[in-house]
Protein backbone atom coordinates (compact mmCIF):
# COMPACT_ATOMS: atom_id res chain seq x y z
CA UNK A 1 0.00 0.00 0.00
CA UNK A 2 1.26 3.66 -0.85
CA UNK A 3 -0.36 7.01 -0.31
CA UNK A 4 -1.03 8.97 -3.26
CA UNK A 5 -2.45 12.22 -2.76
CA UNK A 6 -5.38 12.18 -0.97
CA UNK A 7 -5.36 8.69 -1.33
CA UNK A 8 -4.41 5.20 0.10
CA UNK A 9 -3.55 2.77 -2.75
CA UNK A 10 -3.64 -0.84 -2.20
CA UNK A 11 -2.60 -4.13 -4.43
CA UNK A 12 -2.63 -7.24 -4.52
CA UNK A 13 -2.18 -10.08 -1.26
CA UNK A 14 -3.06 -13.23 -0.47
CA UNK A 15 -5.27 -15.40 2.02
CA UNK A 16 -5.11 -18.87 2.74
CA UNK A 17 -6.51 -21.56 5.04
CA UNK A 18 -6.03 -24.85 5.76
CA UNK A 19 -7.34 -26.22 3.03
CA UNK A 20 -7.04 -23.43 -0.19
CA UNK A 21 -5.10 -20.72 -1.08
CA UNK A 22 -5.48 -17.42 -3.32
CA UNK A 23 -3.89 -14.53 -4.31
CA UNK A 24 -5.05 -11.46 -5.54
CA UNK A 25 -3.99 -8.60 -8.33
CA UNK A 26 -7.20 -6.09 -7.42
CA UNK A 27 -6.63 -2.67 -6.55
CA UNK A 28 -8.31 -0.66 -4.45
CA UNK A 29 -8.43 3.06 -2.92
CA UNK A 30 -9.07 4.37 0.37
CA UNK A 31 -10.29 7.94 0.23
CA UNK A 32 -8.53 10.29 3.50
CA UNK A 33 -11.33 12.86 3.04
CA UNK A 34 -14.59 10.80 2.85
CA UNK A 35 -13.18 7.16 4.64
CA UNK A 36 -14.24 5.37 2.33
CA UNK A 37 -13.02 2.15 0.26
CA UNK A 38 -13.76 2.15 -3.47
CA UNK A 39 -12.29 -0.29 -6.21
CA UNK A 40 -10.57 0.59 -9.13
CA UNK A 41 -11.03 -0.77 -12.84
CA UNK A 42 -7.02 0.15 -14.65
CA UNK A 43 -7.82 -0.92 -18.38
CA UNK A 44 -4.48 -2.46 -19.54
CA UNK A 45 -2.35 -5.55 -18.52
CA UNK A 46 -1.41 -5.49 -14.73
CA UNK A 47 0.50 -7.64 -12.60
CA UNK A 48 -0.24 -11.82 -12.10
CA UNK A 49 -1.85 -12.16 -8.68
CA UNK A 50 0.75 -12.05 -6.30
CA UNK A 51 1.73 -11.25 -2.77
CA UNK A 52 4.74 -9.92 -0.91
CA UNK A 53 5.74 -6.92 -3.80
CA UNK A 54 6.75 -3.38 -3.41
CA UNK A 55 5.04 -0.30 -4.33
CA UNK A 56 6.04 3.44 -4.62
CA UNK A 57 5.44 6.43 -5.69
CA UNK A 58 7.62 8.30 -8.70
CA UNK A 59 7.86 11.75 -9.26
CA UNK A 60 5.77 12.04 -12.31
CA UNK A 61 2.66 10.72 -9.68
CA UNK A 62 2.79 7.15 -11.06
CA UNK A 63 2.96 3.99 -9.07
CA UNK A 64 5.83 1.40 -9.56
CA UNK A 65 4.63 -2.23 -8.60
CA UNK A 66 7.93 -4.61 -8.33
CA UNK A 67 8.47 -8.35 -7.63
CA UNK A 68 6.39 -10.23 -5.44
CA UNK A 69 5.64 -14.17 -4.73
CA UNK A 70 2.82 -16.53 -5.37
CA UNK A 71 2.35 -20.16 -6.22
CA UNK A 72 0.30 -22.52 -7.73
CA UNK A 73 -0.44 -26.28 -6.91
CA UNK A 74 1.04 -28.41 -9.61
CA UNK A 75 -0.45 -31.99 -7.93
CA UNK A 76 -2.02 -33.38 -4.89
CA UNK A 77 -0.40 -31.68 -1.94
CA UNK A 78 2.56 -30.14 -4.04
CA UNK A 79 2.72 -26.73 -4.61
CA UNK A 80 5.47 -24.84 -7.06
CA UNK A 81 6.39 -20.96 -5.85
CA UNK A 82 7.39 -18.27 -8.19
CA UNK A 83 9.57 -15.42 -7.35
CA UNK A 84 8.18 -12.66 -9.71
CA UNK A 85 10.82 -10.11 -10.89
CA UNK A 86 8.34 -7.85 -13.43
CA UNK A 87 7.42 -4.52 -12.47
CA UNK A 88 4.37 -2.32 -13.63
CA UNK A 89 3.26 1.44 -13.54
CA UNK A 90 -0.08 2.22 -12.35
CA UNK A 91 -0.89 5.80 -13.45
CA UNK A 92 -4.74 7.95 -14.07
CA UNK A 93 -5.65 8.29 -17.68
CA UNK A 94 -5.58 11.37 -18.76
CA UNK A 95 -5.22 13.05 -15.31
CA UNK A 96 -7.93 11.59 -14.04
CA UNK A 97 -7.87 10.13 -11.00
CA UNK A 98 -11.28 7.78 -11.57
CA UNK A 99 -9.70 6.28 -14.38
CA UNK A 100 -6.17 4.67 -14.31
CA UNK A 101 -4.01 2.22 -16.58
CA UNK A 102 -1.51 -0.70 -16.25
CA UNK A 103 1.77 -0.33 -18.25
CA UNK A 104 4.29 -2.64 -18.30
CA UNK A 105 8.20 -1.65 -17.54
CA UNK A 106 11.01 -3.13 -18.77
CA UNK A 107 14.17 -0.97 -16.72
CA UNK A 108 17.56 -1.22 -18.11
CA UNK A 109 20.49 -1.10 -16.20
CA UNK A 110 21.85 -3.57 -13.57
CA UNK A 111 18.69 -5.42 -12.04
CA UNK A 112 18.10 -7.20 -9.09
CA UNK A 113 18.39 -11.30 -8.80
CA UNK A 114 14.86 -12.69 -8.67
CA UNK A 115 14.15 -12.82 -4.93
CA UNK A 116 11.55 -12.49 -2.32
CA UNK A 117 11.30 -11.04 1.37
CA UNK A 118 13.52 -7.46 0.13
CA UNK A 119 12.53 -4.25 1.75
CA UNK A 120 11.81 -0.76 -0.02
CA UNK A 121 12.73 2.77 1.16
CA UNK A 122 12.78 5.67 -0.43
CA UNK A 123 16.07 7.17 -0.88
CA UNK A 124 17.16 10.76 -1.92
CA UNK A 125 16.80 12.19 -5.48
CA UNK A 126 13.02 10.26 -5.14
CA UNK A 127 14.69 6.60 -6.45
CA UNK A 128 13.48 3.70 -4.69
CA UNK A 129 16.18 1.86 -2.53
CA UNK A 130 15.77 -2.30 -2.16
CA UNK A 131 17.79 -3.91 -0.01
CA UNK A 132 18.45 -8.05 0.87
CA UNK A 133 15.51 -10.61 0.73
CA UNK A 134 16.21 -14.45 0.10
CA UNK A 135 16.10 -16.64 -2.96
CA UNK A 136 14.29 -20.28 -2.08
CA UNK A 137 15.24 -22.85 -3.89
CA UNK A 138 12.06 -25.53 -3.54
CA UNK A 139 12.18 -29.31 -3.67
CA UNK A 140 9.18 -32.01 -2.85
CA UNK A 141 10.35 -31.89 0.64
CA UNK A 142 13.18 -29.58 1.28
CA UNK A 143 13.53 -25.51 1.11
CA UNK A 144 16.66 -24.00 0.94
CA UNK A 145 17.28 -20.02 1.20
CA UNK A 146 20.02 -18.09 -0.12
CA UNK A 147 19.99 -14.66 1.54
CA UNK A 148 21.21 -11.24 0.51
CA UNK A 149 22.31 -7.90 1.48
CA UNK A 150 23.17 -6.34 -1.34
CA UNK A 151 21.62 -2.91 -2.28
CA UNK A 152 19.61 -1.36 -5.35
CA UNK A 153 18.30 1.85 -6.40
CA UNK A 154 15.07 2.49 -9.51
CA UNK A 155 15.64 5.87 -10.84
CA UNK A 156 11.88 6.18 -11.99
CA UNK A 157 12.76 9.77 -13.75
CA UNK A 158 15.50 7.39 -15.72
CA UNK A 159 13.59 4.29 -15.48
CA UNK A 160 16.77 2.32 -15.09
CA UNK A 161 18.18 0.21 -12.23
CA UNK A 162 21.29 0.71 -10.30
CA UNK A 163 23.95 -1.39 -8.33
CA UNK A 164 24.63 -0.06 -5.14
CA UNK A 165 28.43 0.18 -4.87
CA UNK A 166 30.43 1.21 -1.67
CA UNK A 167 33.38 3.77 -2.24
CA UNK A 168 34.93 2.97 0.92
CA UNK A 169 36.07 5.44 3.65
CA UNK A 170 38.95 8.06 2.47
CA UNK A 171 40.97 7.48 5.31
CA UNK A 172 41.68 3.73 4.24
CA UNK A 173 41.94 5.07 0.52
CA UNK A 174 45.27 6.70 1.81
CA UNK A 175 46.55 4.24 3.58
CA UNK A 176 46.03 1.51 1.15
CA UNK A 177 48.28 3.77 -0.98
CA UNK A 178 51.03 3.93 1.35
CA UNK A 179 51.01 0.24 2.30
CA UNK A 180 49.89 -1.87 -0.13
CA UNK A 181 50.65 -4.73 1.43
CA UNK A 182 49.38 -4.74 4.69
CA UNK A 183 46.71 -7.02 6.34
CA UNK A 184 43.27 -5.65 6.82
CA UNK A 185 42.38 -4.46 10.81
CA UNK A 186 39.82 -5.29 13.02
CA UNK A 187 38.23 -8.04 15.14
CA UNK A 188 36.07 -10.17 12.16
CA UNK A 189 37.51 -13.03 10.76
CA UNK A 190 38.79 -11.97 7.47
CA UNK A 191 39.48 -14.61 4.37
CA UNK A 192 40.94 -12.58 1.36
CA UNK A 193 41.90 -14.13 -2.15
CA UNK A 194 44.90 -12.16 -1.73
CA UNK A 195 46.43 -8.84 -1.06
CA UNK A 196 46.66 -5.78 -3.09
CA UNK A 197 44.27 -7.67 -5.35
CA UNK A 198 40.00 -7.07 -5.57
CA UNK A 199 39.22 -10.22 -4.71
CA UNK A 200 35.63 -10.97 -2.73
CA UNK A 201 36.39 -10.75 1.23
CA UNK A 202 34.48 -13.45 3.43
CA UNK A 203 33.58 -12.36 6.89
CA UNK A 204 32.29 -14.51 9.30
CA UNK A 205 30.10 -14.09 12.19
CA UNK A 206 29.64 -16.88 15.43
CA UNK A 207 26.49 -16.48 17.15
CA UNK A 208 26.56 -18.89 20.37
CA UNK A 209 22.84 -20.30 21.33
CA UNK A 210 21.70 -21.70 24.70
CA UNK A 211 22.68 -24.88 24.49
CA UNK A 212 26.00 -24.47 23.34
CA UNK A 213 25.44 -24.55 19.26
CA UNK A 214 27.29 -22.15 16.88
CA UNK A 215 25.86 -21.28 14.54
CA UNK A 216 27.98 -19.42 11.84
CA UNK A 217 27.06 -16.72 9.39
CA UNK A 218 29.22 -16.56 6.28
CA UNK A 219 28.70 -12.58 4.05
CA UNK A 220 30.99 -12.76 1.22
CA UNK A 221 31.51 -9.06 0.17
CA UNK A 222 32.34 -7.99 -3.64
CA UNK A 223 34.88 -6.15 -4.07
CA UNK A 224 34.53 -1.67 -4.52
CA UNK A 225 33.78 -0.88 -7.84
CA UNK A 226 33.51 -4.70 -9.26
CA UNK A 227 29.75 -4.89 -10.56
CA UNK A 228 27.49 -1.94 -11.25
CA UNK A 229 29.08 1.04 -11.88
CA UNK A 230 32.33 0.82 -14.88
CA UNK A 231 35.71 1.00 -13.78
CA UNK A 232 38.23 3.82 -13.88
CA UNK A 233 41.30 3.86 -16.17
CA UNK A 234 43.45 5.10 -13.69
CA UNK A 235 46.05 2.98 -12.75
CA UNK A 236 45.96 3.61 -8.86
CA UNK A 237 42.46 3.08 -8.99
CA UNK A 238 42.16 -0.52 -7.92
CA UNK A 239 44.81 0.36 -5.31
CA UNK A 240 42.98 3.00 -3.72
CA UNK A 241 39.95 1.12 -2.79
CA UNK A 242 40.04 -0.15 0.84
CA UNK A 243 38.73 -3.90 1.86
CA UNK A 244 35.12 -3.44 1.91
CA UNK A 245 33.56 -2.60 5.19
CA UNK A 246 31.16 -5.52 6.50
CA UNK A 247 28.14 -4.38 7.47
CA UNK A 248 24.80 -6.13 7.77
CA UNK A 249 25.01 -9.68 7.43
CA UNK A 250 22.54 -11.24 4.51
CA UNK A 251 18.72 -10.82 5.64
CA UNK A 252 14.97 -10.97 4.23
CA UNK A 253 12.27 -9.24 5.86
CA UNK A 254 14.60 -6.26 7.53
CA UNK A 255 13.22 -2.87 8.30
CA UNK A 256 14.34 0.19 6.46
CA UNK A 257 13.89 3.94 6.82
CA UNK A 258 15.72 6.85 5.43
CA UNK A 259 16.40 9.75 7.07
CA UNK A 260 18.70 13.09 5.72
CA UNK A 261 19.45 10.81 3.52
CA UNK A 262 20.84 8.04 5.81
CA UNK A 263 19.87 4.71 5.75
CA UNK A 264 18.90 2.18 8.64
CA UNK A 265 18.46 -1.33 8.28
CA UNK A 266 17.25 -3.00 11.91
CA UNK A 267 16.22 -6.70 12.37
CA UNK A 268 15.40 -8.94 9.73
CA UNK A 269 15.94 -12.96 9.51
CA UNK A 270 17.92 -15.61 7.80
CA UNK A 271 18.31 -19.48 8.44
CA UNK A 272 21.42 -21.58 9.70
CA UNK A 273 20.05 -24.91 8.47
CA UNK A 274 17.09 -26.12 10.54
CA UNK A 275 16.84 -22.91 12.58
CA UNK A 276 15.59 -19.51 11.86
CA UNK A 277 17.56 -16.73 13.10
CA UNK A 278 15.73 -12.95 14.44
CA UNK A 279 17.77 -10.46 14.04
CA UNK A 280 18.09 -7.18 16.22
CA UNK A 281 21.28 -5.62 15.06
CA UNK A 282 21.22 -1.85 13.54
CA UNK A 283 23.24 -0.14 10.50
CA UNK A 284 23.21 3.10 9.08
CA UNK A 285 24.59 3.85 5.79
CA UNK A 286 25.12 7.37 4.47
CA UNK A 287 23.18 7.10 1.00
CA UNK A 288 24.77 10.47 -0.23
CA UNK A 289 28.75 9.11 0.34
CA UNK A 290 28.21 5.89 0.33
CA UNK A 291 31.24 4.75 1.72
CA UNK A 292 30.88 2.50 4.44
CA UNK A 293 28.11 0.63 6.97
CA UNK A 294 27.89 1.81 10.23
CA UNK A 295 26.84 -0.59 13.17
CA UNK A 296 24.94 1.15 15.74
CA UNK A 297 23.53 -1.50 17.67
CA UNK A 298 25.23 -5.03 17.70
CA UNK A 299 23.61 -8.75 17.68
CA UNK A 300 23.70 -9.94 21.04
CA UNK A 301 24.14 -13.59 21.09
CA UNK A 302 23.18 -14.09 24.55
CA UNK A 303 20.02 -12.15 24.09
CA UNK A 304 19.13 -15.20 21.39
CA UNK A 305 16.18 -17.26 22.15
CA UNK A 306 15.70 -20.71 20.50
CA UNK A 307 12.56 -21.71 20.14
CA UNK A 308 12.71 -26.26 19.61
CA UNK A 309 9.64 -26.99 17.34
CA UNK A 310 6.97 -29.89 18.71
CA UNK A 311 5.19 -33.07 17.11
CA UNK A 312 2.23 -32.15 15.04
CA UNK A 313 -0.19 -34.08 18.20
CA UNK A 314 1.39 -32.05 20.74
CA UNK A 315 0.96 -28.75 19.01
CA UNK A 316 -2.67 -29.57 18.69
CA UNK A 317 -3.28 -30.36 22.21
CA UNK A 318 -1.31 -27.53 22.98
CA UNK A 319 -3.72 -25.24 20.73
CA UNK A 320 -6.96 -27.47 22.15
CA UNK A 321 -5.83 -26.78 25.61
CA UNK A 322 -4.90 -22.86 24.98
CA UNK A 323 -8.26 -22.38 22.97
CA UNK A 324 -10.05 -23.81 25.86
CA UNK A 325 -7.92 -21.62 27.83
CA UNK A 326 -9.18 -18.68 26.38
CA UNK A 327 -12.81 -19.69 26.75
CA UNK A 328 -12.48 -19.93 30.72
CA UNK A 329 -10.76 -16.80 30.51
CA UNK A 330 -13.03 -15.00 28.47
CA UNK A 331 -15.96 -15.92 30.96
CA UNK A 332 -13.97 -15.36 34.28
CA UNK A 333 -13.32 -11.95 32.85
CA UNK A 334 -17.08 -11.52 31.82
CA UNK A 335 -18.13 -12.55 35.49
CA UNK A 336 -15.37 -9.87 36.87
CA UNK A 337 -16.64 -7.07 34.31
CA UNK A 338 -20.27 -7.80 35.52
CA UNK A 339 -19.36 -7.64 39.11
CA UNK A 340 -17.30 -4.13 38.50
CA UNK A 341 -20.42 -2.86 37.03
Amino acid sequence: MVAWKRQLILFGGFHESTRDYIYYNDVYAFNLDTFTWSKLSPSGTGPTPRSGCQMSVTPQGGIIVYGGYSKQRVKKDVDKGTRHSDMFLLKPEDGREDKWVWTRMNPSGVRPTPRSGFSVAMAPNHQTLFFGGVCDEEEEESLAGEFFNDLYFYDATRNRWFEGQLKGPKSEKKKRRRGRREEPEGGSKLACGGTGTQAPVEVVKEVVAEDGTVVTIKQVLAAPGSAGQPQSEDEDSLEEAGSPTPGPCPRSNAMLAVKHGVLYVYGGMFEAGDRQVTLSDLHCLDLHRMEAWKALVEMDPETQEWLEETDSEEDSEEVEGAEGGDEDEDEDSGEESGVED
